[in-house]
């Protein structure tokens, strides 16, 4: 198989690159370039195309041939980045080529995700202060997940909890809604999403689905999957 990671210089890139290499396939990789560097691990074992990840014609040649692609939607700066990012990726992807993005637990796809007041109030302060300093812009990843929601391509967008560094622990677990208890916790280790998206290159069964999801050793997900075995034994 080959794909292509869009964002692969960045801690959640790196961990995509690894585990798409440790199941042989061929990966193209997209980063800005003062990034590049990042990838001295991997440059002699995959390809490196340098440049801004909502660059179009950038993004065209790096999708080229490719089964899959794993995209990191960062909203970087206000310049319409994630955005641009998606909808290149929507448009010059090979027609059945998986696609899986990554994102945060503020989107949300029909709504009926529940979210705490504070972790509302977090996101809506983090954005406004990213927004004045202009780092990045939420509004903008909210916009790119519109498109993708809408697009008839072979998507599937994974919503990310709160991320921690450290060994894996295996597939994380999911859930269609944020609130759910199964997600309580609200903990992945970075290299287990990256699992995660990986793997769902494979799994037609999250085509068109937007899962949240979670550590599989944290405490909700043991919780839930204890509860799921005692209905199964009674």
């Amino acid at each position: 198989m080959k794909i292509c990671i869009v964002g692969a210089s960045g801690k959640l890139g790196k961990y995509l690159v690894q585990h798409a290499l440790e199941r042989g396939y061929e990966v193209v990789g997209v980063c800005r370039e003062k990034s590049v560097g990042k990838l001295e691990d991997f440059q002699d074992r995959i390809t490196i195309l340098p440049g801004p990840t909502n660059d179009r014609e950038l993004i065209r040649k790096a999708v080229a041939g490719c089964d899959g692609v794993l995209t990191v939607l960062v909203p970087w700066g206000v310049q319409k980045y994630a955005s641009g990012t998606a909808q290149a990726v929507l448009d010059y992807a090979q027609p059945e080529a998986r696609l899986i993005f990554s994102c945060g637990w503020h989107i949300t796809r029909d709504g009926k995700d529940v979210y705490s007041k504070l972790f509302l109030w977090l996101v809506a302060a983090a954005g406004w202060i990213a927004r004045i300093l202009r780092l990045v812009e939420l509004k903008d990843q909210v916009e790119a997940c519109r498109r993708i929601f809408a697009s008839s391509t072979k998507w599937t967008v994974v919503r990310g909890s709160d991320l921690e560094e450290g060994e894996s622990q295996g597939l994380p677990v999911w859930s269609r809604h944020v609130g759910d208890p199964i997600l309580r916790s609200n903990r992945t280790r970075r290299v287990d999403f990256a699992l995660f998206m990986v793997e769902a290159l494979a799994n037609d069964g999250l085509i068109h689905e937007a899962p949240a999801i979670v550590g599989c050793q944290t405490e909700s997900a043991l919780e839930y999957a204890a509860g799921q075995q005692a209905q199964v034994d009674s």
